[in-house]
């Protein structure tokens, strides 16, 4: 007939225009050529087992497609004069017709090309349109992308002569010495400030920043959104070594590790095979590791240096300088005993990547001995430059919470792509949100992944000043770890964490490890942007994330029930074998049983007293990986495509969850009025003197500590909605917060009873020796150390 119609849905008005010369050119459709690129390869990744024809969807309704029309929601990047965007071909689209799809604020007209599916993804690229570059201006120069350092307070009330720049008065961090600078962002700029000779970490400076040399900054960029310069690490000594010479220990054999103290790091050296205990034999080590600046450690790093004896310990390797974790037996000697023992075995997580596709890594996870779980001790910026050595990491792993948790951030912003090199802007529909969002990050590369995010719910009105993307960060988290969703379920010992559901497959056959994948990038993502995910996950995915040690302890804290029969099979010596069990474990999924084989012919060995070590071995290893390796595999692929390793290292699991979750709101006085007594305080109940010397304590805790003994007696930092009075135990029913006495003949320090929400306290003598054993009990659940 002539006319052409312009559908924008859903959530924008339909409009019908005559097609002519006048049309207004922001509503005109531009054909636009594609070179089409396989959507599909991007997807699969070597053992990833991705769906090939998976389209992102979500719980409540998938994305509406009519042919001729793709959804305009989407990934796009923007650098210059032009902005890419990836899209999907629609259904029932051949190659060589024509579909429409958004383009920023523009509907464009797409040609699809040869040899192309609809479900694939295209990328194409458009003029951008100066309006939205304008817009993308507003959102940077009102964004708080770079806020000053923590550490940073601007002087108030100050009279300034007109040019003249602001005082602040800036706190020197833990670790730097008189003489030495440390970086501080003031206003966007990242400045070096050189530590007074009389100074000491904790003390004030003021300093008063230098201004811009224009408006917008020397390089034209908004001064407000600037980020702080990306440079080589500027102590970077890896070319000068010395020299320490050791005697082998007594007992060491050729090729077995010793630990050592050199230049006050611990370090593991492996004995050389032509060395005998007693002779010497000389290592060389970095001057810039062993001569790190030394200053005040935080209290709970010096309560884990007071107990690292015996337990876990990250170490360096002399060999190749990378991070290994490490027993060390009562004599502080490295552990090498090698059968399963549920007291003292442990195994780390590795994940060995089988590609370097810049997309869409493939890769494979797996349960190993902690000696071959090792991670690189040092961080590579965008072109090949050493950000963040060995030295760095170790000095960062004794900081404060707070100084870690900066520490972090700055690195991150040294990662992040310089705007002028391309930010994405990140198109949705809130009523698809997931399937939108999942579309536009899957799309993405690596870099893409580290550049600036720009927000717009499609038909809203509003420039993303930060307040679009908290939103997005917190309804996607929501939404996805919401158990009806059947990816997660709530845990068997604590309704407010949750587990991956191994059987995802049957609540999103064709994509549910691809929703894996993207969720791993999404909460990659809120670290390294400072957001905030919507879920508390159990303890040992956390520890999967960090590469810490997995002990047969941590069983508890997914089925205490199952943890208990196990470990009462211990005690049955020969009769074990009446028991009739074999190397298999037993799983239901909607009704159906299935058999699951923990070794190769499972069914067929008999568990006996010999072999009951490496069947608990077995089963620990399956529920603490192998029943849902394959979503574990992609959630971690996904994480890691943000965030490397290396940064993780500085992190124990209790500070990952605080990092991702945030500290809650803890109100005192309601945890006091919903907590139960029983025990030795049964009677007594708050007024008993133990009960008022605890509350006191707890009240006088900083609000790190706090949170972590909640941590540490409900295996979670989350806070219920409806406060403390709102607990659930294991079973789903309220169980309010329980302090239990006990005597001092029961137990040294305080214990834990995540599925109850219990905390047995002796009946200690004075308030300073509970101040002390509570500290060290909350710290050292952390670590893995036995500390009675």
């Amino acid at each position: 007939s002539g006319e052409e119609i312009i559908v924008k849905l859903p959530s924008i008005m339909f409009g019908r225009k005559k097609a002519s010369k006048d049309q207004d050119k922001n509503n005109s459709p531009r054909r636009q050529d594609s070179s089409g690129s396989n959507g599909n390869d991007h997807r699969l990744s070597g053992s990833s087992q991705l769906s090939k024809n998976s389209a992102a969807s979500s719980k409540y309704s998938r994305s509406p497609a009519s042919r001729g029309f793709s959804g305009g929601a989407g990934a796009m990047s923007v650098a210059g004069n032009t902005a890419t965007f990836r899209v999907q071909i629609p259904p029932n689209v051949k190659p060589g017709d024509e579909f429409q799809v958004y383009a920023g604020s523009k509907v464009v007209r797409v040609r699809a090309p040869k040899d192309c599916k609809p479900g694939q993804s295209l990328q194409i690229s458009v003029p951008v349109d100066p309006n939205d570059k304008e817009k993308e201006k507003a959102g940077a120069n009102m964004q708080d992308a770079v806020p000053d350092s923590e550490n940073v307070t601007k002087i108030p009330n100050q009279t300034l002569a007109p040019g003249e720049m602001p005082a602040y008065m800036v706190r020197i961090p833990e670790g730097v010495r008189p003489g030495t600078q440390f970086p501080v962002t003031i206003g966007g700029q990242q400045l070096m400030v050189t530590c007074p000779n009389m100074a000491r970490p904790g003390n004030s400076v003021r300093i008063t920043p230098p201004p811009p040399t224009n408006k917008d900054g020397a390089d034209g960029k908004p001064f407000a959104n600037r980020r702080p310069q990306r440079i080589a690490n500027p102590n970077k000594q890896n070319d000068k070594t010395q020299m320490f010479e050791v005697i082998v220990p007594k007992g060491v054999q050729p090729g077995q590790p010793f630990a050592l103290l050199a230049g006050g790091v611990r370090v593991l050296v492996t004995c050389p095979s032509n060395a005998t205990p007693g002779q010497k034999i000389r290592f060389h080590l970095p001057i810039a590791l062993v001569n790190r600046a030394e200053g005040p450690k935080s209290k709970l790093a010096e309560i884990k240096l007071s107990y690292d004896k015996d337990g876990w310990t990250r170490t360096i390797r002399a060999t190749d300088m990378k991070f290994q974790w490490t027993r060390f037996d009562h004599q502080g000697g490295v552990d090498t005993r090698t059968r399963f023992d549920t007291e003292r075995s442990a195994y780390v997580r590795k994940l060995d990547f089988l590609d370097d596709n810049d997309r869409m890594r493939s890769g494979r996870v797996s349960l190993v001995n902690p000696d071959r779980g090792v991670v690189d001790s040092n961080i590579k910026g965008i072109n090949g430059e050493e950000l963040v050595s060995y030295s760095d990491i170790a000095s960062a792993q004794m900081k404060s919470y707070e100084d870690k948790i900066q520490w972090f951030q700055d690195t991150c912003a040294q990662l992040c792509v310089e705007w002028n090199e391309g930010h994405m802007r990140m198109n949705v529909r809130r009523e698809f949100l997931l399937s939108d969002s999942m579309q536009a990050v899957m799309s993405l590369s690596a870099k893409d992944l580290r550049k600036v995010w720009r927000f717009e719910f499609i038909g809203e009105a509003g420039i993303d000043a930060g307040g679009l993307a908290r939103e997005w960060f917190e309804l996607v988290t929501e939404e996805c770890f919401d158990p009806a969703m059947g990816l997660w379920q709530p845990c068997a010992t604590n309704q407010m964490c949750l587990q991956i559901n191994p059987a995802s497959e049957i609540s999103c056959p064709d994509d549910h490890l691809y929703y894996f994948r993207f969720i791993g990038r999404v909460m990659g993502k809120a670290m390294f942007d400072r957001q905030l995910v919507k879920g508390h996950m159990v303890k040992h995915l956390y520890k999967h994330i960090l590469g810490w040690p997995i002990m047969f302890n941590d069983l508890k804290d997914v089925d205490e029930d199952y943890y208990n029969s196990l470990k009462g099979l211990k005690d049955m010596g020969a009769d074990v074998v009446y028991v009739g069990l074999d190397f298999t474990v037993s799983e239901e999924a909607l009704g159906v049983k299935n058999t699951v084989e923990l070794i190769p012919n499972g069914a067929n060995v008999s568990v006996t007293e010999e072999n009951l070590p490496e069947y608990i071995e077995a089963c620990l290893k399956y529920f603490m990986l192998g029943r849902c390796e394959k979503q574990i595999n992609e959630l971690l692929l996904g994480f890691f495509d943000v965030i490397p390793e290396p940064l993780l290292t500085i992190f124990d699991f209790q500070e990952l969850e605080l990092l991702m979750c945030g500290l809650p709101e803890i109100d005192m006085q309601d945890w006091m009025d919903n907590t139960e007594y029983s025990g030795e305080y049964d009677r007594e109940g708050p007024n008993h003197q133990v009960c008022k010397w605890f509350w006191e304590v707890v009240s006088d805790f900083e609000h790190e500590m706090r949170v972590r003994l909640l941590q540490f007696v409900t295996a979670t930092s989350g806070v219920p909605a409806g406060g403390f009075g709102s607990l659930q135990g294991n079973d789903g029913n309220i169980r309010k917060f329980t302090v239990h006495g006990v005597t001092l003949e029961t137990c040294v320090y305080p214990r834990s009873h995540t599925c109850f929400n219990r905390i047995d306290l002796p009946l200690y003598e004075d308030k300073e020796e509970l101040e002390e054993k509570l500290r060290i009990a909350i710290t050292m659940a952390s670590t893995g150390f036995d500390i009675e």
